[in-house]
This record gives C-alpha cells, sequence and structure tokens, in this order.
C-alpha cells in the first residue's frame, strides 16, 4: 500500500525544490572546510544569513586541507574579493540582544580587513519581535549551491567528529578552550539553492530596505570537488518559521511539519536538538507513546545546555516536558540520551543539530529547536528530504547511522551489526549503558526550587511575539484581590521576567565577562568609533526599554572604559534611559498605570507623587522594584520632570560611582593579583560597601520620619 507523502508544499513546507545533488555535512572541521573551498569558487553573490558571525573565526584548522587562502574568515573574505573584482558577499546578522556583548565580536565591518572592502556588505537584521532573534543559518553561493543547518560561523563552533577531549584546535579566537560541539549542516546544489537564494534576498529586503537582483547564470559549479554527494536528483523542501510582525503574516511550517512526520512515523523517531521545552511536540509524542504498537523514540540532547541561566530556565522547562513523557511511556518505547564520554571528564559535548529522522522516510537538518519559540517566534529554515525510492531510504538510514556511530564510538558496520543482535536501537541504549563512550539515558531532573521558581513556558519560551499591552500586564499585573501566596507568584513572575527579557536564553559563565582579553578586545571595538558617547548613551536607552538589568549594564561600561569616562556614560546613559520610560509612563497616563498596577505598584505611584525627589532618590538606592518599572512608574505619577532628573541623577550617582571603582579595581586584581593590588581591592570592598550601607541607613531614618 502506498502512503500519502508527508511533505505538503503551503502547508508544512514553503517550496520543494529539485536538487542535482545533497551532501549532510557533520561537525564543524567537514562544514567549514566546505565552507572554505566553496566560497573560493564564487563568481557573482554570496549571502549569508546568521544569528552570529565572527570574522576571526577559523575555518580550517586541519594541515591536510591547504590552501593559499587564509583560514581567518575575515581575511579570506577580503582576499576572496580582491581576487575576483565581480564578486559581491552579502552579511546579514542578527542586531543581537545587548545580554551577548561580551560574548560577540563587537562592529566586525569597522575592521581594516572588512571597512575597506566596497563589496562587502555587511548589514545587521533587527526586524525581529520583541525577544526574537533571526535564527536562520544559511549560506547561497551564485544562487548555485547552499548550505542550510544548525551551524553559525560563530567563535566556538568548530569541532572534529572525534570530539576529543584534549584537541587544541578546538580554541576560539580570544584563546580559550571550548567544550566538543556536535552539528550538522546541509549542502543542496540546483534549484533547491536557487530558492533559499530566494529566501536570503527577501530576508535583505525586510531587514535593509534594499532590493538585490539574481546573480547571472554562472558556468561550472561552486560544489566542492572533494565532497560525495548523498544525494542525486531529489526533491528538498524547506520549511521556515517566520513570526508576525508588523506586514509580515505568520509562517509555521516547521511546526506543522513537526506535527505531521511524527504522526507518520511507524517504527522509529529519532531526534537530535539543543532545547526540548515545546509543549506542542511534548503532546503529541506522549499521545504516540500511550499507543499499544507506536514507534520508538530516541531523544539525543545535551547533558545541559550553556550557560547558568539557560540551565535555570531551558532546563527546567525540558525537565517538565520529560516528565510528561516518561509517564506516558507505559510501553517502555521512550530514550532520552546525551553522548557520554569517560575521557571528556566534567566536560560534555555540546549538542546543538537540530537533526529528526522518521524511521527510513523522512530526514530533516535545519535551525530550528524543539522550542516553543522555534515554532513560532524566531525566524527559522529547515531543509527536509522524503524518500521516494528504496536508495533513498537506504540513503537516510545510513545518515542515522553515521550520527549513531559517532556516539557509540563505533564503525557504522559495527553498528549495523550490534542493532541486529539486539534488534532494536532502545536494546542497543540500553546495554551500553556503562560504556566509556555511549549514548546514556538522561536524568533531566532539576531541584525542586528552580521547577518552583520558574514561570510557566509562555513566559520563559513563548511561542508567539508578546504585544506591548500583554507584556505591560506580565511586569504590572492588574489588580485583584489574591492570597498573599498568590501575591508572592505575581512578584516571582516578574522577576523573571525581567530577568529573561534581559538575558534572551543565553548567558555568558562570569569568567567570561571578566575575561581583560575579551574586555580589551570588546573596547577596542567601541572606543576605535567616533560617534561612541552617543552609541554607548543609546544602548543605555533601549536597554532600559527592555528591562536590561541597568546595574548589569553599568558593570560593563565601566570594565570597558574605566573608572572615569564609565561613571559618566554610566550616569548620562541611565539619566537618558529612566527619561525614556519616565516618557512612556507620562504617555501612558497615571489612570493607566494604575488600572494596569497592582496595589504594590500603586503605593509606589503615591509615594513618589507624595514625596517627590527624595522617593526618587530613595527607589534608586533601594531599588523596590525594577529600573523600568520604576521609571514608568514615576511618569504615571505626579511628579515633576525635575524632580525625576535630580532624584535619579543624586540616587544612582553613589551607585554608580561605587561600582564602577570596583570594577576598575577587580579588573586590576584579575589582571595584577601582587599582594599589594589584592589589598587595594579589599579596601575598595570594603569602602564601598560601607558608603552603601551608611546611605541605605539614612534613607531608611528619614522614611521612618
Amino acid at each position: 500500500m502506498t502512503k500519502a507523502p508527508i511533505l505538503n508544499e503551503g502547508s508544512n513546507c514553503w517550496q520543494k525544490k529539485q536538487a542535482k545533488q545533497v551532501a549532510v555535512l557533520i561537525d564543524g572541521e567537514n562544514y567549514f572546510g566546505a565552507l572554505h573551498a566553496a566560497i573560493q569558487q564564487a563568481k557573482h553573490t554570496v549571502y549569508i544569513l546568521s544569528w552570529d558571525i565572527d570574522s576571526r573565526m577559523q575555518l580550517i584548522r586541519n594541515d591536510e586541507q591547504t590552501s593559499d587562502l587564509p583560514a581567518e574568515l575575515g581575511a579570506f573574505i577580503s582576499e576572496v574579493l580582491n581576487r575576483n573584482p565581480d564578486l559581491d558577499i552579502y552579511i546579514l546578522n542578527w542586531d543581537w540582544a545587548m545580554v551577548y556583548t561580551m560574548e560577540r565580536e563587537w562592529l566586525p565591518m569597522y575592521k581594516p580587513a572588512w571597512k575597506s572592502q566596497k563589496r562587502l556588505h555587511f548589514k545587521l537584521d533587527g526586524e525581529c519581535p520583541l525577544g526574537a532573534s533571526q535564527h536562520q543559518k544559511v549560506v547561497v553561493i551564485d544562487d548555485d549551491i547552499a548550505f542550510s543547518g544548525g551551524f553559525d560561523i560563530g567563535k566556538s563552533r568548530w569541532d572534529s567528529s572525534a570530539h576529543k577531549a584534549d584537541d587544541a584546535r578546538r580554541t576560539d579566537p580570544d584563546g580559550h578552550r571550548y567544550p566538543p560541539f556536535h552539528d550538522v549542516q546541509m549542502l543542496v546544489q540546483g534549484e533547491a539553492a536557487a530558492a533559499l537564494g530566494d529566501l536570503a534576498r527577501e530576508r535583505w529586503l525586510k531587514a535593509t530596505g534594499e532590493q538585490l537582483q539574481k546573480p547571472p547564470q554562472r558556468t561550472g559549479t561552486a560544489w566542492p570537488d572533494y565532497i560525495e554527494p548523498w544525494f542525486e536528483n531529489i526533491e528538498v523542501a524547506i520549511s521556515r518559521t517566520i513570526p508576525e510582525y508588523h506586514e509580515q503574516k505568520e509562517v509555521r511550517e516547521v511546526e506543522q511539519l513537526y506535527m505531521d512526520s511524527l504522526k507518520a512515523a511507524e517504527n522509529l523517531i529519532y531526534m537530535e536538538n539543543q532545547y526540548f521545552t515545546s509543549w506542542k511536540i511534548a503532546d503529541l509524542l506522549a499521545e504516540r507513546l500511550q499507543e499499544r504498537n507506536g514507534p520508538d523514540i530516541v531523544l539525543v540532547l545535551p547533558l545541559m545546555t550553556g550557560g547558568w541561566l539557560e540551565q535555570a530556565t531551558m532546563d527546567v522547562l525540558r525537565f517538565r516536558v520529560a516528565c510528561k513523557l516518561k509517564e506516558a511511556d507505559t510501553h517502555n518505547r521512550l530514550r532520552i540520551c546525551y553522548p557520554h564520554r569517560d575521557e571528556l571528564g566534567g566536560s560534555y559535548i555540546s549538542v546543538h543539530g537540530k537533526i529528526t529522522v522518521i524511521d527510513d522516510r523522512l530526514m530533516r537538518v535545519g535551525s530550528a529547536n524543539l522550542s516553543n519559540r522555534s515554532m513560532g517566534l524566531d525566524s527559522e529554515c529547515d531543509l527536509v528530504i522524503e524518500a521516494d525510492t528504496e536508495e533513498n531510504k537506504a540513503t537516510i538510514s545510513r545518515f542515522r547511522e553515521r550520527l549513531l556511530s559517532e556516539h557509540f564510538g563505533i564503525t557504522e558496520d559495527q553498528l549495523r551489526q550490534n542493532l541486529s543482535q539486539e534488534t532494536s536501537l532502545i536494546r542497543l541504549i540500553d546495554a551500553g549503558q556503562d560504556n566509556a563512550h555511549t549514548l546514556r539515558e538522561l536524568d533531566c531532573r532539576v531541584s525542586d526550587y528552580a521547577n518552583q521558581m520558574l514561570p510557566t513556558s509562555a513566559v520563559v519560551d513563548p511561542e508567539r511575539p508578546i504585544d506591548s499591552e500583554e507584556l505591560t500586564k506580565m511586569f504590572i499585573p492588574v489588580d485583584e484581590p489574591t492570597s498573599a501566596k498568590k501575591q508572592w507568584w505575581k512578584i516571582v513572575a516578574v522577576l523573571a521576567v525581567v530577568l529573561i527579557m534581559t538575558a534572551i536564553w543565553r548567558w555568558t559563565p562570569l569568567s567570561e565577562w571578566l575575561n581583560p582579553e575579551t574586555l580589551q578586545h570588546a573596547a577596542e571595538g567601541i572606543k576605535s568609533h567616533p560617534l561612541t558617547p552617543l552609541i554607548v548613551v543609546g544602548i543605555f536607552a533601549v536597554a532600559g526599554l527592555i528591562a536590561f538589568p541597568v546595574t548589569l549594564l553599568i558593570i560593563t561600561t565601566a570594565l570597558t572604559f574605566g573608572p572615569l569616562w564609565g561613571s559618566v556614560y554610566s550616569i548620562i546613559g541611565s539619566l537618558v534611559s529612566g527619561l525614556m520610560g519616565y516618557a512612556v509612563g507620562h504617555y501612558l497616563g497615571r489612570n493607566t498605570i494604575q488600572k494596569l498596577a497592582g496595589s504594590s505598584i500603586n503605593k509606589l505611584s503615591r509615594r513618589l507623587a507624595k514625596h517627590g525627589v527624595l522617593a526618587i532618590i530613595t527607589v534608586r538606592i533601594i531599588p523596590v522594584a525594577p529600573f523600568t518599572v520604576i521609571n514608568m512608574v514615576a511618569g504615571g505619577s505626579h511628579i515633576k520632570t525635575r524632580d525625576f532628573i535630580l532624584g535619579t541623577v543624586i540616587g544612582m550617582l553613589p551607585g554608580i560611582l561605587g561600582i564602577t571603582v570596583f570594577a576598575d579595581s577587580l579588573m586590576r586584581t584579575i589582571q595584577n593579583p601582587d599582594p599589594t593590588q589584592i589589598g587595594i581591592f579589599i579596601a575598595v570592598v570594603i569602602a564601598v560597601g560601607s558608603i552603601m550601607y551608611g546611605l541605605k541607613r539614612l534613607i531608611n531614618r528619614k522614611e521612618d520620619k
């Protein structure tokens, strides 16, 4: 009996286009080497859509891959342009959230090697709803070949498939070692590549307002000679997520394809992903697990996600959906695993790929995570192949076997033999739990405290853009009689929203923020710009409106510019940011603020209006609500603009001076940890702490009177 096709153009995919050749590039050594070889062959245009890009990225780190062109991305692109006067390169990088400041390259377009290139067009893509990102990772060359998948050309993405613990090549541009990294990219040639060219030009138009023309027809191909195709003359589907924004209608092809393909699975659902938090996918998988003769389900996830904030948010949501699945697994057909290797010790492989294989029938490689935001908030792009011949089915099985052989540390032939002996992947996983190199079952548990503190996924991992009215209600809930317990959860929800909105799903460890080399690089990038003061003040202004923690911003500014200019920029930036929030509150009006606010915020409003300058000074020194909320409430109160400005300056100045002096002393201590400098640092800490404590006691006595 012929099965109905899964792919349905206009429903779960945008287009289905013929590809002359298709290859799957597993892990960074294979992808970045192919990218380096392909761009050399470009004749007319290269489009790069990225979530992150770093011009210092070393594309080639294997001595066997010899080339007379530079390995570093920035120098490589510059040299390719120098050699070909007919070539234009267009890079569209997401206009990232400020929380990524210290982990990303500052203003790569202003590096000398790129700034002098008139045919290098570098733009930032900010055409996203609040809290969303441009997450597509696509490279198109001459509309002839295209790469798409989970890889950014970022600083910590390169790794070999061996994922060795001591691989010195796995070093970022700042000289820091990073953990093993696993991802996948698909390479296509022909009509499928031309369709991705259309996608790139459409995205460029939305972000810049500039309409790009299709490149001229080229002779020959940019396909690297050494890359063997996995498929030939096969249809490739493109599935997208595009959020509703301005005139753009919502596109949820990624989500629909997940629904349709998971329903169609008969024997095995195999998925690798960075995140697993989507409640819709979890609900559907739970239904499949409850079927008597449903498919086995194997999920390969990272042991932990990246930074502490992801672990406190996305890992908690993962725990919740994992509990749902395990409860539904009455027939013992579910395994949630992570790649384990004894040699890694306390480290682990960062699983970043977004891969789905359904039986031997369908495979997909893309940018979309198994998260709610990838279904309707972030822009995503997945490539999908549905087998129509026995040969193509065998190739899809081979793709899954290639991934599994890497995870089990055995050859593909040995894997097939072991699968034959154990009769199923589930049993093979169970049999290898004690092995040194294996897929080990993942314990998704988190602490009860973390689970209780985190609000629902609608706040942490939204599946659609949040409009301004809804966002305002999250920050300033509607007043209604509630129990003390509900009031506590209201406060927790507000704090959680502030945290999530300011961090946007990823945080760099503290050591990264305090690394002198990283900070020096960031300083060089912005200090050299003639509009540095305006840029810094503008960052403060915008960050304040999106609830970025102003204290963290002050610390970053102090570390970058030193105590003098750090203080000047911070006080001016904080004041401008405060005035913008004040203006928003004033525009909404006192009645609107009071209508939306809970009783605690209304009390704050009355307190500000009654005590004027003193009240503003008080809430700046002893913050009783987030910086953004205070600004809006002040604007909606009777307090005068002059009093607001004076109180903000007086109230924030001691803290800013204390933070900048502390940050400068901390950096000096890190860079030169001799006894004298350590003693100075301890003295600064004691002095700053004593002054702030004294000010708070003084304010409290004034309040009591």
